[in-house]
């Protein structure tokens, strides 16, 4: 794993938060928070219904997709009492989208808490023209702006949320590999 690439850690309520608030971008709640969803508050894209055990439904905040849920994150942050924890779910991107909000909102990283889930596509990052594409699953991608090749390179950007895509035929113009489906 590359050393620019976040760890992750099992999912694990922190004893010393009096609040915490879940945000997934997962259309089920992660099995993880079994033991847990009585002593949270849920933000999520699953709605009530058979995915959803009856103890989360109290505590169920539902919306319809994870830009809406992440455009209320911030009001939500910007109203809350010290002791609050802040648990993301989902892709790389969504979590880290999420912690990014949240520092912007006066949390510190000791309060947030990250965990990688779902299909482990990519968001990539053009370098050249700083387009951003989003669900890569590969590791050579077109730029839909730029049109260049790109190599996706293991380098993760939790500012931008995002891995770094650099032009892959930069020395060899249109000498282009194979893509190849990323394992991690």
């Amino acid at each position: 794993m590359s050393k620019s690439r976040p760890p992750y850690v099992p999912f694990k309520l922190d004893p010393t938060g009096t609040m915490h608030l879940v945000v997934t971008s997962l259309a089920a709640i992660p099995s993880e928070l079994d033991d847990a969803l009585t002593e949270v508050e849920l933000w999520t894209v699953a709605h009530a219904g058979p995915g959803i055990p009856a103890p989360a439904a109290e505590h169920l905040h539902p919306f319809r997709s994870p830009t809406e849920l992440l455009a209320q994150l911030e009001s939500r942050l910007g109203r809350a009492a010290i002791g609050l924890r802040l648990y993301a779910i989902g892709s790389e991107a969504f979590i880290w989208d999420a912690a990014n909000i949240a520092v912007a909102a006066g949390l510190g990283r000791g309060e947030i808490f990250t965990y990688q889930a779902g299909p482990k596509l990519r968001r990539v990052y053009c370098t050249h023209c700083r387009t951003m594409i989003e669900d890569v699953a590969v590791n050579v991608v077109p730029c839909p702006a730029c049109k260049a090749s790109l190599f996706v390179r293991d380098h993760f950007s939790r500012r931008l949320a995002a891995f770094m895509g650099v032009r892959v035929d930069a020395e060899v113009p249109g000498e282009i590999p194979a893509p190849e489906e990323f394992t991690t």
